[in-house]
């Protein structure tokens, strides 16, 4: 099981082969809500964040690596304010509607959210806590929220995640309904343990909730 010890550890020695340099060409193409709360859970240092908050939302993160919300304000050359007003610490972004929440995502509360843009997040957890990842993401969202997931596709018989495989049964279970809008093969984005394990085929999935 993947624990909070190895995601530090990764993040320590730039082990971030999921990160994408310029933001995800999937949310920018599929993204349709016009303004609101958006939840970005496990968000890393992702561009997506000021891409969000430029087309009109408050846009909250949350993310156990303090290496990766330092990265961000400095990648993006932007400024922060930290701020103690619940079980983690807040960095409000200055220049533009960012906040984002250092910790574990399972201890973070808030009003509920508008939408949510998971492209790494339930990809990335152990499988053994996608259920409770879940059930604490729904809790954090209205109840007719939009939500906008990127899902990978490939063989764990190959090589083993994460970012782990999410089949459309499986995620189904979590959150029925959603539309599979776009696809595309994504092994040349993808961290190199992929290619060099022998993988030949990935596909990066956009599903998109159909209200």
């Amino acid at each position: 099981m993947m624990t909070a010890t190895d995601w530090h550890d990764r993040w320590a020695k730039g082990r971030t082969g999921w990160h994408e340099t310029d933001g995800n060409a999937g949310l920018k193409a599929h993204w349709r809500l016009d303004a609101g709360r958006v939840l970005v859970p496990l968000c890393g240092k992702t561009p997506d964040l000021v891409w969000l908050a430029r087309h009109g939302h408050d846009v909250v993160g949350v993310e156990l690596s303090d290496i990766a919300i330092r990265d961000f304000f400095a990648e993006q050359e932007l400024s922060s304010v930290e701020v103690h007003d619940s079980p983690l610490t807040a960095y409000r972004c200055r220049e533009l509607p960012i906040t984002l929440y250092h910790g574990d995502y399972f201890e973070f509360t808030a009003p509920p959210f508008d939408a949510v843009y998971d492209r790494g997040a339930l990809v990335a957890i152990d499988p053994r806590l996608r259920e409770k990842y879940v059930s604490h993401t729904k809790r954090l969202l209205a109840e007719d929220a939009a939500i906008l997931l990127i899902a990978l596709e490939y063989d764990q018989a190959v090589v083993a995640g994460p970012p782990f495989a999410l089949l459309p049964d499986e995620l189904d279970t979590y959150y029925g309904g959603l539309e599979r809008v776009f696809e595309q093969d994504d092994i040349d984005n993808c961290p190199p343990k992929f290619r060099e394990a022998g993988l030949t085929d990935i596909r990066e999935v956009v599903w998109r909730s159909s209200g």
